[in-house]
């Protein structure tokens, strides 16, 4: 299945934001839900099961000069197994203009047993422009092992490069849960702060080495990332 989606958002002038282009195809599809603080919020849902091996969705994000989006998912993203050979694939393409912002918090991808799947990020920032960026990622379903998932983001900010990351689990993926990646964790994921306004802060390693927080070389950035052994824990380390 083939499905593509794209938001654009526009200042109002008057402190809020519009939605003047808001489409979708089954299962990738929009929908906006009430403004906060002049905040336009549009929630992701799923009108069908997966993404199944073979899915190719894309979804591309315009937040124009002063307009600010937020970015939610009504359920958890399950990859699932599909034709043999195959492999499923989400892609983003956001562009976040001067002076706007984008805040993405979806809930989480759950590789299940079997699956192939690709999610791929590339998010372009203009100096000024502030991010939220969550990614998440469950190994399996419950008492099941992961199939395979690859995770790559990338970001520029002010035309350089900011953020480059990857991670692939599962059966191809050696030494994926050993200690130089997971540690035997079931959960791991990321969020990316992007601030002009305030400060970075210093970096910030938990003692167990669970949750850290560095800041980029390339803008006004913090990156987290954490590991847990469950999606709901991976949470709470990533509510920053």
């Amino acid at each position: 299945m083939r499905a593509r989606a794209r938001l654009v958002a526009r200042s109002d002038g008057r402190g809020g934001t519009t939605l003047v282009e808001l489409s979708g195809e089954t299962p990738l599809l929009l929908r906006q839900t009430p403004v906060e603080d002049g905040v336009a919020t549009v929630h992701l849902v799923g009108g069908a099961a997966g993404p199944l091996a073979g899915d190719d969705l894309r979804l591309e994000i315009e937040v124009g000069p002063g307009a600010a989006v937020r970015v939610r998912s009504v359920a958890a993203s399950i990859a699932l197994p599909g034709r043999p050979g195959a492999v499923s694939r989400m892609a983003v393409r956001a562009v976040v203009h001067a002076e706007a912002r984008l805040d993405w918090q979806p809930e989480q991808l759950v590789a299940a047993a079997g699956c192939a799947h690709l999610a791929e990020s590339r998010i372009d920032l203009a100096a000024g422009a502030s991010l939220r960026w969550r990614d998440e990622l469950v190994c399996g379903r419950y008492g099941e092992a992961p199939g395979g998932a690859v995770v790559h983001t990338q970001v520029d900010y002010a035309d350089r490069p900011l953020l480059r990351q990857s991670l692939a689990v599962g059966p191809r993926a050696p030494g994926w849960a050993g200690p130089a990646v997971l540690g035997g964790a079931t959960a791991t994921g990321s969020l990316l702060v992007v601030d002009p306004s305030r400060p970075v802060r210093p970096a910030v390693v938990r003692a167990d080495g669970a949750v850290a927080g560095l800041p980029l070389a390339g803008g006004p950035a913090t990156l987290w990332t954490a590991t847990a052994p469950d999606g709901h824990t991976l949470r709470t380390h990533l509510t920053v």
